[in-house]
């Protein structure tokens, strides 16, 4: 790993890490919830954990950007730049519920290009990273999907059965259903999280932002895996994500679009 690389790879590890620890002051603790103008939660817990991680970045790499959900775009990138991508918690109604499968995301493009992401789920203590061409590691250990898995023994992660049923419709939905053998929620990142440690098989959400996705390309890609758009861009802004082995993409596509 070159050793811009290894800086930004393991910075992205230093930033998850104490976001994630931040959002754990307010966890299972009465944390009061507000709606911000898209109709999505907030709490001080994703606004504290943005804010130590932004602080993070503008101390050692001041001249790099930086967009979070919670306080959007912070300068422009350069040419050749480095643009840090946030989501302090990924999951904010899975928090607020006390479900233990939010994460914090951090993500590092280089000139447009992810090079490095990273989760963090803080009440599992699990951490998930990985840099362009060098693998993907699961607490320090290298991880990858499981492939050889046919559609029909599948287990397929969403974030919302609704959003996923209602974008599908009723036959598509039901063909999905009729050929894969588990399908499970509660998942928002953590889905992509199964697919990359070899725990699930096919991760798809209907509607995703820039940072719910940004460090799922790199992360699902080094772990063996393929991570697109429905109509099968391969990019972290295309407002909707499917993922999966290797061996499973084709056929998941041909459901889905």
């Amino acid at each position: 790993m070159t050793d811009a690389l290894t800086r930004l790879h393991d910075f992205a590890v230093e930033l998850a890490w104490a976001g994630g620890r931040r959002t754990l002051a307010h966890y299972n603790n009465a944390v009061a919830v507000e709606i911000k103008d898209d109709g999505s939660p907030v709490t001080i817990a994703d606004r504290d954990a943005e804010q130590v991680m932004r602080g993070l970045i503008r101390a050692r790499f001041p001249d790099h950007a930086i967009v979070g959900e919670e306080f959007g775009a912070d300068e422009d990138v350069a040419p050749g730049g480095v643009r840090w991508i946030l989501d302090p918690i990924d999951g904010t109604k899975a928090f607020v519920h006390g479900v233990p499968f939010y994460g914090t995301l951090v993500a590092a493009e280089v000139d447009g290009e992810p090079l490095v992401g990273a989760m963090y789920f803080p009440a599992l203590d699990e951490m998930i990273v990985a840099a362009k061409g060098r693998g993907c590691r699961w607490n320090g250990r290298p991880c990858r999907v499981t492939e050889g898995v046919p559609l029909s023994r599948a287990l397929v992660t969403t974030t919302c059965i609704d959003s996923l049923a209602a974008r599908l419709g009723p036959e598509r939905y039901a063909e999905l259903c009729a050929r894969t053998w588990l399908r499970r929620t509660w998942a928002d990142c953590y889905a992509y999280a199964l697919l990359a440690t070899g725990r699930a098989h096919v991760a798809v959400d209907a509607e995703v932002t820039l940072w719910d996705c940004g460090p799922l390309l790199t992360i699902v890609e080094e772990a063996g895996g393929r991570f697109t758009s429905w109509a099968g861009e391969r990019t972290i802004g295309g407002g909707d994500a499917v993922a999966s082995t290797a061996d499973l993409y084709d056929e998941v596509r041909e459901i889905i679009r």
